[in-house]
């Protein structure tokens, strides 16, 4: 097995890194998790991988890409901004500010 070891010092020190508030219960828990995946990925290291390919995906799909078309709305421009329910000023909808003043 792994001769690193995952303490409850060590499960704290993750947590206040990831600003996690976490109970006694838990950093147990988590420490008994935490060093069950180390002894995982243990095993997994020992696995020949020698001629390998590395593997992204393993369906065979790929992806299938539409060509950006441009639509050109002018003579709609009337139509779509009267389905806007607020105001609208120079063809342009006004929205709350999003900054304090």
């Amino acid at each position: 097995m792994s001769d690193v070891k995952i303490t409850k010092e060590v499960v704290q020190r993750i947590a206040h890194l990831a600003r996690l508030e976490l109970s006694e219960a838990e950093v147990a828990k988590f420490a008994g998790q935490l060093q069950d995946i180390l002894g995982a990925i243990e095993i997994l290291a020992e696995v020949d991988t020698e001629g390998v390919k590395p593997t992204a995906q393993v369906t065979g799909l790929t992806n299938i890409f539409e060509e950006d078309k441009v639509i050109d709305f002018v003579e709609d421009k009337k139509r779509l901004l009267g389905n806007v329910d607020g105001e609208v000023i120079d063809n342009q909808v006004v929205v709350p500010s999003v900054f304090n003043s």
